[in-house]
């Protein structure tokens, strides 16, 4: 289906150039409402895209063959192999010695990250840190967002390190024939994490708020007010009834989380379990619903007045914190939609947003990626459970890598690729997914983890975004917004100019996901210095550096959003150090840039 080419009389648009600008529009306004998943928004309009002729059928899913989608998920695998290689956590164990020496930890912990972020998915950077930064610190607050910030700066300083450094380069392949290298995003990139880090660490945590914290974060919870431990008399009328049927017949949020029977603590397949006279059941209930349900019952509230977490656990079932990421499937679904006891083995007592507890109607409740659920269940698989629903740990594990437990081949092949990249024998998509192929073959990465460690609504965003960003270049839609952009800032010098598409790029950056944030202005900026009659390179260097700076909201890069809910933040506590940070980078970025890729 060719688009249409129908002349409008607004400035001389045509409506298939109005039509995708419209999309784009569109896509812009839902990622910023954030009511629906990114993903989701992404393939809606290009499904738009197709029904109105602007994308041609047959590119309608060209977008999942593309090399920088293809390059995001090896990188994405890859990174999670080393992970799983017990070499970082071999090269954490020396943190744990600062831990007394706060700035110092703090400079070493942001530093491991950023150098991490630069060669493996920044997300999993903070995922191995995170757990590490709460377990050694008295006040995560103070630690956890600059870790975050690091991490986000480390993704500068390397082709590898974000998404929107891949899509840059493969967009300059596209116009140009070349991409950039796996380095060139260094000189600037880390220049500019260096000095980003250095503030952050000595400055930059100094100016968040600082209000009252828990010695843990899990002294928020206050077990004692949701949890209480209920006998059953002799005389009871519930005697013999299933305890499924007890929380279903009875109309408030009560549920059952254990079961005391003679000194024998019973966690598991509790639904089907027959309630016996002396048994202790432990409830989850706020006051007022426990209050009707003891009314509505014989049961008597059992023992000492204030409930002993310790009640929670034994040998086999523990406690484990958890944050919600975007790409997790609980977003925007309820607990009761996932039925966690009964599908996955696992019960929910108590959820944190913003650093308040929440323990009422949390069946109804619409999670929300930053939430940090308090999970029970089996230690064995408690953890591997809730990160195959999107959730990342908050717990530290123990740190016990022997040298008979490291492998190094991941390693190993990863280090040869980026070698093969570096020198240029191979395009990095191939010489990637032959090192991933390697670790497979070697059999020191598993098959199932191929699949499990891919973000795919990433993946999905990207591969819809890029069809839509290729319909803005071929209706003609780009050509007349730089056209308008060239005569709005017509006078400024080119730096000027430059500046205009840095500070553009980092405001989009802050409101929706930075990879499609790179993908809508990428064709923007080479049009602007084609029409400048300049080279494209500073230009999308500008746009790979606006994309990774969104440090004054929580929404713009995930790892904002995941330290969120363990640190108490709230939304308006990201610029206090997010905006020194982005003006450091405007005010050093652009004279960097004009040096390293001249006009």
């Amino acid at each position: 289906m060719e688009p249409t080419q129908l002349e409008t009389p607004l400035l001389g648009w045509q409506w298939d150039q109005l039509t995708a600008l419209g999309l784009l529009a569109g896509v812009l306004l839902m990622f910023i409402w954030g009511k629906l998943r990114y993903d989701i928004v992404a393939m809606s309009a290009l499904m738009a895209a197709v029904v109105l002729g602007v994308v041609p059928a047959d590119r309608a899913f060209s977008g999942f063959g593309h090399p920088a989608v293809i390059t995001v998920a090896l990188v994405l695998v890859l990174s999670q192999a080393i992970q799983q290689s017990g070499i970082i956590d071999t090269l954490a164990r020396p943190l744990a010695a600062l831990s007394d020496r706060p700035i110092l930890f703090m400079a070493a912990l942001c530093s491991f990250a950023a150098l991490l972020s630069g060669f493996m998915n920044n997300v999993g950077a903070l995922a191995l840190l995170m757990p590490l930064a709460i377990s050694l610190t008295d006040r995560p607050a103070l630690v956890l967002m600059p870790l975050s910030f690091a991490t986000i700066l480390g993704g500068m300083t390397t082709l590898i390190g974000t998404p929107p450094n891949i899509i840059v380069s493969s967009f300059r392949q596209q116009i140009v024939g070349e991409g950039f290298g796996l380095f060139d995003f260094s000189l600037v990139g880390a220049s500019l994490a260096l000095i980003g880090v250095a503030f952050v660490v000595l400055i930059g945590w100094r100016l968040l708020p600082r209000r009252e914290e828990k010695q843990r974060h899990t002294d928020v919870y206050s077990t004692h007010d949701f949890l209480t431990e209920i006998e059953v008399p002799e005389d009871s009328d519930l005697l013999n009834t299933r305890i499924g049927d007890l929380e279903l017949n009875h109309a408030g949020e009560v549920n059952v989380i254990g079961l005391v029977r003679r000194n024998t603590r019973i966690y598991a397949n509790l639904r089907v379990a027959l309630i016996r006279a002396g048994d202790i059941l432990i409830v989850r209930a706020s006051p007022e619903e426990l209050e009707a349900f003891l009314e509505e019952t014989d049961l008597r509230v059992w023992g000492a007045d204030r409930f002993e977490e310790e009640h929670l656990t034994d040998a086999e079932v523990g406690l484990l914190e958890v944050v919600v990421s975007m790409s997790s499937v609980l977003v925007g679904r309820t607990p009761k939609e996932m039925r966690f006891r009964r599908r996955h083995g696992v019960n929910l007592l108590a959820i944190s947003r913003e650093g308040e507890a929440i323990h009422h109607r949390l069946a109804h409740l619409s999670l929300r990626a930053g939430d940090v659920l308090l999970m029970q269940g089996s230690k064995e698989h408690i953890r591997e459970t809730m990160m195959g629903l999107g959730c990342l740990p908050i717990a530290a594990r123990e740190i016990s890598i022997s040298r008979a437990d490291l492998r190094l081949w991941p390693v190993a092949f990863f280090f040869a690729a980026i070698m093969a990249t570096a020198f240029g024998l191979l395009p990095i998509s191939i010489s990637f997914a032959l090192a991933l192929g390697a670790t497979i073959i070697t059999r020191q990465y598993s098959v199932e983890g191929l699949y499990t460690a891919i973000d795919w609504p990433i993946i999905v965003l990207l591969a819809g975004m890029i069809p839509l960003g290729e319909a803005l270049l071929s209706t003609g839609a780009t050509t007349q917004i730089s056209a308008l952009l060239v005569q709005a800032t017509q006078g400024l010098p080119a730096w000027g100019i430059l500046l205009a598409i840095l500070l553009v790029t980092m405001t989009l950056s802050d409101l929706m996901n930075n990879a499609a944030t790179a993908v809508v202005m990428a064709p923007l900026a080479a049009e602007v210095a084609n029409k400048l009659g300049h080279s494209p390179d500073a230009f999308l260097m500008a746009v790979a550096l606006g994309a990774s700076c969104a440090f004054l909201t929580p929404i713009g890069h995930q790892n904002n959003l995941l330290v969120m809910g363990p640190g108490g933040y709230r939304f308006g506590d990201y610029w206090r150090m997010g905006l020194p940070v982005q003006l450091i980078i405007v005010l050093l970025g652009i004279p960097l840039l004009l040096l390293v890729w001249p006009l």
